[in-house]
């Protein structure tokens, strides 16, 4: 399964998670061109080689009005525009701009994200909360540049490592507050944190946000086949390489043990088969299927399969002696692997269609249910093969 797992050793802030995941796209600059194509100069992306402790990457600078963004040396996460930005005003600029729906979907769902966590801290509604440092131009930019990455990279898995928030204060547009920072803290809710001896705020609000909405699990690396390896560089030099690693591979499902239930068969009509199989299914067996066998005394048969999980194994047993005509059933223990698979119901000019979308090593795939497709076929007089192609071009 292609797999992106974040190393937040040095926390996370928007503009460090975008320089990592621009390392491990095949055309940054394609990449930076369509954003800067989308904010038509009112930010201006672009991206240098960096090196902290050693180590070569990449540092992402957002010019606005001819300034760039966040090089304070006091500063970190927290550019120089201190205007007071609204959510609407978010929410307009950023559903204005010329990206993919999906994308633009994220960076709202992601600014709905802060606007709560603000609103949660400062006694107020969503609507009444006006953004400072992150509202800002170079802020958004952020935002939408992890949007367009994430769904650029086709990342089935997204995983991070607990988050290092460092210690200390932050001084920002209230005033000097505590590191995290009390809207940080309410958005990394329910994330693993840790503090340690870096003074200075390593994850940002934005930074956070960002993970708690992309990130599917927190904690160590899981066994990955890693092909590609991108390093964001922060502005400030610590002790410690002030980076944000971004690791992307395949990863291995963890294999489901199953349990096959075979016994043979030599004495039950097509019929009889069937109605066992039917039992079978009803009690939940994940598949039950018919071999053709040569049994003794040169009789023909079948081997039933069914195939249940552990604790299903009672049911199936008494099910399988209940319908059919076998003496003694067989168990084997199996490893399952499989494909992940959502549903989604896609609006055609011919009703409503669900489709099923597996993926997983490295495949995608889409399949119209069939019954869906059979009441299309029906009621327009068409064939499944002629449903299957106008549905394609809809």
């Amino acid at each position: 399964m292609r797999t992106l797992y974040l190393d937040c050793g040095m926390g996370a802030a928007g503009d460090m998670l975008t320089a990592a995941l621009l390392e491990l796209h095949d055309d940054p600059d394609a990449v930076l061109e369509t954003l800067n194509r989308a904010f038509a100069g009112k930010a201006v992306l672009s991206l240098r080689k960096d090196e902290k402790c050693g180590i070569s990457g990449s540092h992402l600078t957002v010019t606005v009005d001819g300034e760039v963004e966040g090089e304070d040396p006091g500063d970190h996460g927290h550019g120089h525009h201190h205007s007071h930005t609204s959510i609407t005003e978010v929410r307009d600029f950023i559903g204005g701009l010329d990206l993919p729906a999906d994308v633009i979907r994220d960076a709202l769902s992601v600014y709905d994200l802060i606007a709560a966590a603000e609103a949660k801290v400062h006694g107020h509604s969503m609507e009444n909360i006006h953004f400072h440092e992150v509202g800002t131009l170079d802020a958004m930019a952020d935002v939408v540049s992890v949007c367009t990455l994430i769904h650029a990279l086709k990342s089935e898995k997204i995983l991070a490592s607990p988050v290092h928030v460092g210690s200390g204060t932050v001084r920002c547009a209230h005033g000097l507050l505590p590191v995290p920072a009390p809207a940080t803290q309410e958005l990394l809710k329910g994330i693993p944190i840790y503090s340690g001896d870096i003074r200075g705020e390593l994850c940002t609000p934005t930074g956070a946000a960002l993970l708690k909405h992309f990130v599917n699990a927190f904690g160590s690396m899981p066994p990955l086949r890693v092909s590609r390896i991108g390093y964001g560089t922060g502005f400030k030099d610590f002790p410690r390489a002030n980076v944000v690693r971004a690791l992307l591979g395949e990863s291995e499902e963890d294999a489901e043990q199953i349990l096959e239930l075979a016994c043979n068969i030599d004495d039950m009509t097509a019929e009889e088969l069937a109605f066992a199989q039917e039992w079978l299914f009803a009690a939940g067996a994940l598949d039950v299927y018919f071999t053709s066998i040569g049994m003794k005394k040169n009789r023909p048969g079948v081997m039933l399969a069914c195939m249940c999980r552990a604790q299903q194994r009672e049911e199936m047993l008494a099910c399988l002696f209940r319908h059919t005509t076998s003496l003694g059933v067989r168990e084997y223990v199996c490893n399952r692997y499989k494909l992940s698979r959502e549903f989604e119901t896609r609006k055609t000019p011919y009703g409503p269609v669900r489709i099923k979308r597996s993926s997983g090593y490295g495949v995608v795939r889409e399949k119209a249910e069939f019954e869906d497709l059979k009441k299309i076929a029906e009621e327009q007089n068409l064939s499944l093969r002629e449903v299957k192609e106008l549905i394609a071009k809809s």
